[in-house]
């Protein structure tokens, strides 16, 4: 009798103790869902900061400083300038590293509230995600040592090209220049040591970011202008149109203010 009066209080013992972590595990994954389901803006104006997807590798639009520990950059300063307008405080903002591989899934994940990082809209990308207005007009192009044979994306026959995952540009490569060999690497920094170790003959992406390679290392040049259109847009999560529609606002504000000239003219000096 002794023995089943224990069996059946460690019975209710346990069942307590399982009843208590469902009930906590419910609780954790109803704020989950709430989170999830809350609008992004909503979301920015409650925690009173704004998480920005930015590049770490691209000089002239997100480059790490490495005296400062600090990112540097037209895009940073792009970020900064719109947290300013949105949440009217510059420093509400937290930076968090992406390339163009990783991005959209930090985005889709909620890991960042905004990317603005070199992206150029496209129409497959808008599948995934929802674009502000156009806010930096670039085009693909090619880097290579000065003194080279390639002048022009018509040279490119038989080279190696070098592209990064992730990016319109590496698509673009292989339409324009079927016979060249396209080598992808993770960044645009192992992409530039790659070029410079001599892994291919030429590097391509956005201009923009080529003349930040070139303004790092003068023994390389752009050349064959520009051979496609790439305008950036910065990204949300799909379905958030009233916190594109306040980036716009924001956006707008800049540029009627000269803010964003301030800005342009102190990254891009083209």
């Amino acid at each position: 009798m002794k023995k089943k009066w224990l069996q059946g209080l460690l019975l209710s013992i346990l069942a307590v103790i399982l009843l208590a972590g469902c009930g906590k595990e419910t609780s954790t994954e109803t704020e989950k869902s709430e989170n999830e389901t809350k609008d992004v803006l909503a979301q920015i104006k409650e925690r009173d900061k704004i998480v920005f997807g930015v590049k770490n590798d691209t000089r002239l639009f997100g480059l790490k400083n490495p005296s400062t520990g600090e990112v540097e950059g037209f895009d940073i300063d792009i970020a900064k300038a719109l947290a300013g307008e949105i949440l009217g405080d510059e420093t509400k903002v937290e930076f968090k590293e992406v390339t163009s591989k990783t991005r959209m899934p930090l985005l889709n994940n909620g890991d960042i509230d905004v990317i603005v990082a070199t992206m150029t809209i496209t129409e497959e990308r808008k599948k995934e995600v929802d674009f502000t207005d156009v806010y930096f007009d670039a085009g693909q192009s090619l880097l290579v040592k000065k003194g080279s044979s390639i002048k022009s994306i018509d040279d490119l026959k038989g080279k190696t090209v070098i592209a990064v995952k992730g990016s319109t540009s590496a698509v673009n490569i292989r339409e324009k220049a079927p016979d060249a060999k396209v080598l992808e690497f993770e960044n645009y920094a192992e992409a530039f040591n790659a070029l410079k170790a001599g892994q291919g003959d030429a590097l391509t992406t956005d201009d923009s970011i080529l003349y930040g390679m070139a303004d790092e290392d003068p023994s390389y040049e752009l050349v064959g202008g520009t051979f496609t259109e790439e305008p950036y847009g910065i990204a949300v999560k799909k379905g958030n149109t009233a916190l594109v529609d306040e980036l716009n606002k924001a956006l707008k504000a800049l540029k009627d203010s000269g803010k964003y000239d301030e800005i342009y003219k102190k990254w891009i000096k083209k």
